[in-house]
């Protein structure tokens, strides 16, 4: 079976936070050949804030993580054992998203930062 990408849903706030979790959790348990990418789809722009230019990083999807696995019952469980996750998406059978959109989202991450000027 090979490596697909899910969506793991977070809370919201906390994608980091679980990110570190989920790889401390593999590192323990020498999951590196099952559990290769952990993604937090996020990008960069530019605010300006009492006329100062200020960069600073949102996410596209909040409250989800992507996650690039093998899935079986060890990895699902290790997985939603992790504090602050709430499951995958699909439920007890996650449907993994297609290679064709992950590589979108990378491409939206690699961009750089984004044009678009947010003023208060």
């Amino acid at each position: 079976m090979g490596k697909n990408w899910y969506v793991v849903h977070t809370y919201s706030g906390f994608e980091e936070k679980v990110k570190v979790s989920l790889e401390e959790k593999i590192e323990n348990r020498g999951l590196h050949d099952k559990i290769s990418k952990i993604l937090i789809p996020t990008e960069r722009i530019v605010e300006l804030k009492a006329g100062k230019k200020k960069e600073s990083d949102r996410k596209f999807y909040p409250g989800y993580i992507l996650v690039e696995m093998e899935l079986d019952d060890e990895t699902w469980h290790m997985v939603k054992s992790v504090p602050r996750v709430t499951g995958f998406v699909g439920g007890k059978n996650p449907v993994p998203i297609p290679q064709e959109e992950v590589e979108i989202i990378i491409q939206q991450v690699e961009k750089g930062p984004a044009p678009q000027v947010k003023t208060q």
